[in-house]
């Protein structure tokens, strides 16, 4: 993706040194970014990327270092600075305003008047000439509430957002995360049609065939240090491992043949409301079997938030039943559901996993307080909590590894090591997984999906919820695709493609026709 301005550099950052209090989040890195390149920005969770770009976009200030755009060294003291220099940052969590038409959010800030007035039809024209520019549909969707877009499309006008005020080097942080196989191929396309006109990309990804299909040149960060950056075209997913994390990685799970036990959780049209009383699961029938994994795949947001949450219970069931090892759940509290042998990995590890101001010594406990060994003739057995924190730090390999630590100070991936752990030395019957490897280093990722299956091996049922393709197909022993709020089809893992998948998950058939009638029930 290089063009004739390649060998300028966009940006340069020299010996960015950036400290929290005693932890050194960046220390004395060094990144050169080509003019009309896209430069991937890959390391474990919690290696520096994020800080690294929040430094470039002036969000943090360098303890050390300098910045060069375009061979001029500046200083940011805010975004502002950033943004009238040329740099522009696509967050992973886009940041429009979801009330507002798309024209509205793309010149917030920076609209044009005419005699004291906003000047509608000024911005009109410039959005639509960016639009023709480079080739994106976003002016069909300018007097369309960004609420009512799909993620791809948001995207889009967050990219367009940034070209309209002016950026000529754009950070994206990880911006595949919540796209289908299709979104990410156009993304591509985007990203390609940007440095064919002379913009500069920095892509920060955790997936590292992504990285090596969408960028030139890879900088590889470990433990707030650079150590090294490569042609793509000439690296390998396991150099790239070894780069991030000191060792060799499998990138392969050893699926082991099981047969499935008897049915352990059935669930008959169950249908769920989400918090603005609309239904978001729509007559779901479904059947878990003892040492099996169901994966779900689908794009957020079309209920498996809330038939996850109606499984563990979390949420109300407005109609249907959820019974479990043949008694019926339904109307049970979750306190009831975790006694019987329930685990759940949340999706929203901070609101949902933890309690960001309790150590990791009363974290491991939440969920734990009327279980054996940690409740004794009424009260706690604080030695036993202690140890329990001790024991899944240790075999996690959670960071700090200190149970007096309050959960807020760990990073979010290390936040996530500890959810899993905690839920899966409980030794439960049933586990809900809801991205249980969002924001984990690639070595933590290995770890977690072993520890899964051999769950899975000895017996348990596990549903497994996840924005990773890869991810479910690794692990399920059939997937369901869920599209507005139905199992639209069940599927064997082997025999099915991304691709294939992508269409199922945007309600279109694959080319042999695999669609079923949207009231499918799952038995594995």
């Amino acid at each position: 993706m290089t063009t004739e301005n390649a060998g300028q550099f966009a940006v340069r950052l020299d010996g960015i040194t950036k400290r929290f209090g005693d932890v050194v989040a960046n220390e004395g890195v060094d990144l050169a970014v080509e003019s009309g390149s896209v430069h991937a920005l890959v390391g474990e969770n919690g290696a520096g990327k994020t800080t690294l770009m929040s430094v470039l976009y002036g969000l943090y200030r360098p303890d050390a270092g300098t910045i060069s755009v375009h061979g001029e060294e500046r200083r940011f003291s805010s975004p502002r600075d950033a943004i009238d220099a040329g740099v522009g940052m696509i967050h992973q969590h886009f940041q429009l305003v979801d009330t507002m038409t798309v024209l509205q959010n793309i010149v917030l800030g920076q609209e044009p008047t005419s005699g004291g007035l906003v000047d509608q039809a000024s911005a009109r024209e410039d959005v639509k000439a960016i639009c023709d520019t480079y080739g994106f549909d976003v002016d069909r969707y300018l007097d369309t509430r960004v609420e009512q877009l799909g993620v791809g499309v948001q995207q889009r006008v967050e990219i367009v957002k940034s070209l309209y005020r002016g950026a000529e080097t754009l950070v994206l942080d990880e911006p595949t995360a919540v796209l289908t196989p299709q979104e990410v191929d156009a993304l591509f396309d985007v990203m390609a049609e940007l440095t064919d006109r002379g913009r500069s990309l920095i892509f920060i990804t955790h997936k590292l065939d992504e990285a090596m299909t969408a960028a030139d040149r890879i900088t590889v960060l470990r433990d707030g240090k650079a150590v090294g950056t490569v042609d793509a075209a000439t690296t390998s997913r396991e150099e790239l491992a070894r780069m991030m994390v000191g060792r060799d990685v499998l990138f392969e799970v050893e699926q082991r043949e099981t047969t499935p036990g008897d049915v352990l959780v059935d669930v008959d049209d169950l249908r769920v409301r989400d918090d603005r009383d609309l239904e978001q699961v729509g007559g779901v029938d479904a059947e878990i079997r003892e040492g099996e994994v169901l994966g779900i795949a689908g794009v957020e947001g079309n209920g498996q938030s809330e038939l996850v949450e109606a499984l563990v219970g979390l949420r109300s069931v407005d109609g249907g039943s959820i019974s479990f090892e043949g008694t019926d759940v339904t109307e049970t509290s979750r306190r009831r559901r975790i006694e019987s042998g329930i685990a759940y990995v949340p999706e929203d590890r901070q609101e949902e996993g933890l309690v960001q101001d309790y150590t990791l010594a009363r974290n491991a406990l939440l969920g734990n307080q009327t279980l054996d060994p940690f409740e004794r003739g009424g009260f706690l057995d604080w030695s036993a909590v202690r140890d329990h924190a001790d024991d899944i730090i240790d075999a996690y390999d959670v960071q700090p590894s200190d149970r007096e630590a309050e959960a807020a100070s760990l990073s979010g991936g290390n936040q996530q090591k500890f959810i899993v752990g905690r839920e899966l030395e409980r030794d439960p019957a049933f586990v809900v997984a809801s991205h249980p490897t969002r924001g984990v280093d690639i070595g933590s990722i290995e770890f977690i999906h072993d520890r899964l299956l051999e769950m899975r091996d000895r017996g348990m049922g596990v549903l497994l919820v996840s924005s990773k393709l890869d991810e479910v197909q690794k692990l399920s022993d059939r997937i369901a695709v869920m599209y507005e709020g139905q199992f639209v089809d069940v599927v064997d893992p082997d025999d099915v493609t991304e691709h294939d998948l992508g269409l199922l998950m945007t309600g279109d058939s694959p080319t042999d026709d695999r669609s079923g009638d949207g009231d499918r029930e799952v038995e594995l």
